[in-house]
């Protein structure tokens, strides 16, 4: 009997255990998120008083191969939920895999999310490890629900694309997912009443003379109110950035001002003075830190003896030509010249102390390519040469100008939709002409004020399509290992 009784009150202490130890939380502060998307969202909302708790749709990325699937009722089911529009609040979600924590993308769809909603999902999207696209379609943002967003967003250590369409804001302020530290590689931002402010605030976040975007590579502005004005401010933004490829303002309202100074952008410019002011300083540091810290950057690069060779070499060269000025008296003018041609050489110890930062703008455009492999020291040498676009090796000096070569790495615009006519075609015309062979692989004029036939229209087209691989892939040639084209001998 007494062996039974002590047997009934240990078994009353486990289960009085495993109730404390199961006990959920009080509040929304003591729940921890899981990273099941689908039982956290559901159990926050609970416990932040939501009343009407908006449905969890989830699907399978299209690119998991679902032919491998051991579980098929559980393949049905989610098969069952998928869904692209819902006419109730839901949150629809896409996995990687049949994982219900691999969550890939978050998406709302044409339903208001308030703040409270909008707390549950900043305490739970930066838990998801897998999250790499979050995409809100008429939303009702408001500037104080985006203020939450882009905090949210920095949290989101995957997080790399946004889609915020559909939600326009008093205040413009979508600049600031722009920031200099913005790990965000795509961005769009159509139909939310982007006039001028917004462009210029997004221009400068893209690049001034201090400051610059490093990581963005594609920026959708199509379908907004940006006019000339804010074209310019876009090509003002352009000058200096060098990690944007694509750029749609499509249906914008721009005219002819507008598209010409994008053209220019995109080919041979003058510097202004404010540019060259900066420009000089830049020198000046460059001259500095080579005197100073010779041997520490040969020893920072001794495990790589090509790039520490390259680099001592290069500061006995540059110790020769800063004494060089000293002896003879030349004019400012002599003076400047010989500064562009050493260009490449200044910037090699600048980037031996900086080569952390190099690869990660380079890891950016090379779309995913792993940021282990070796690069080599010729690749090493083109990266620190457009590291600092004002310091470009192919900055020239003609007639009482410094002419920068262009902003050549864009290889993406489209202006469809606008109110362009022949005359900023041809601005277009010269400046792809002065890309010489790299720069734009892409140009989009459709529906705009000028005749299909006209002929600087018909000049770009012939250029933009030497250029574009998509259409020289068509063209059914075949090419050898060297790139040349060759025949075959089909059966």
């Amino acid at each position: 009997m007494k062996k039974r009784v002590e047997k009934s009150s240990k078994e009353k202490v486990d289960k009085v255990d495993s109730v404390t130890d199961e006990e959920p939380p009080k509040t929304a502060d003591d729940y921890q998120c899981s990273g099941n998307l689908e039982l956290d969202f559901t159990e926050l909302c609970k416990l932040m008083g939501v009343k009407e708790i908006p449905s969890v749709k989830i699907k399978l990325s299209t690119s998991s191969n679902r032919g491998v699937m051991e579980d098929n009722q559980f393949q049905t089911s989610l098969e069952s939920q998928m869904t692209t529009w819902s006419s109730k609040p839901c949150l629809q979600i896409e996995l990687e895999n049949e994982d219900h924590s691999s969550v890939k993308e978050v998406k709302i769809s044409g339903w208001k999310v308030d703040e409270v909603v909008l707390q549950v999902l900043s305490r739970i999207l930066p838990s998801l490890i897998n999250l790499q696209c979050l995409h809100m379609w008429r939303a009702g943002l408001t500037d104080s629900t985006f203020t939450s967003i882009r905090n949210m967003v920095s949290l989101c250590s995957n997080l790399r694309k946004v889609v915020l369409e559909g939600n326009p804001l008093p205040e413009q302020s979508f600049h600031l997912l722009l920031g200099e530290d913005s790990l965000l590689t795509d961005l769009s931002l159509r139909n939310n009443h982007i006039g001028e402010e917004g462009a210029r605030l997004i221009g400068s976040a893209l690049s001034t003379l201090h400051s610059t975007n490093k990581n963005l590579l594609s920026l959708n502005l199509a379908f907004n109110s940006i006019g000339d004005a804010g074209a310019v401010h876009i090509a003002q933004g352009l000058r200096l950035n060098r990690s944007l490829l694509c750029l749609s303002l499509s249906y914008n309202q721009i005219g002819d001002n507008g598209a010409a100074h994008l053209a220019e952008v995109l080919g041979p410019f003058a510097l202004t003075h404010e540019e060259i002011v900066e420009r000089r300083k830049l020198f000046i540091k460059g001259e500095e830190s080579t005197m100073v810290q010779p041997s520490l950057v040969s020893l920072a690069d001794s495990h790589e003896r090509p790039v520490s060779v390259r680099s001592s070499s290069s500061l006995d060269r540059l110790n020769k030509t800063t004494k060089n000025p000293a002896k003879k008296k030349d004019t400012p003018k002599k003076e400047e010249k010989p500064a562009a041609g050493q260009v490449a050489k200044k910037e090699e110890p600048k980037a031996s102390k900086k080569d952390n930062k190099v690869p990660r703008s380079q890891a950016g455009k090379s779309a995913g390519k792993d940021n282990n492999l070796l690069v080599s020291e010729q690749e090493r040498v083109e990266v620190v040469e457009t590291v600092i676009p004002l310091l470009d090796p192919g900055i020239v000096h003609t007639g009482g100008k410094v002419i920068h070569p262009g902003n050549t790495c864009l290889t993406s615009l489209n202006l469809s939709g606008n109110k362009l006519t022949e005359q900023s075609l041809k601005v277009f015309l010269s400046s792809l002409e002065g890309q010489g062979e790299c720069g734009l692989l892409h140009l989009s004029l459709n529906r705009n004020q000028f005749p299909s036939d006209c002929g600087t229209y018909l000049k770009i087209q012939e250029i933009m399509s030497l250029r574009d691989p998509l259409k020289k892939k068509r063209s059914g040639q075949v090419e050898d290992e060297h790139g040349e084209p060759k025949t075959t001998n089909d059966a």
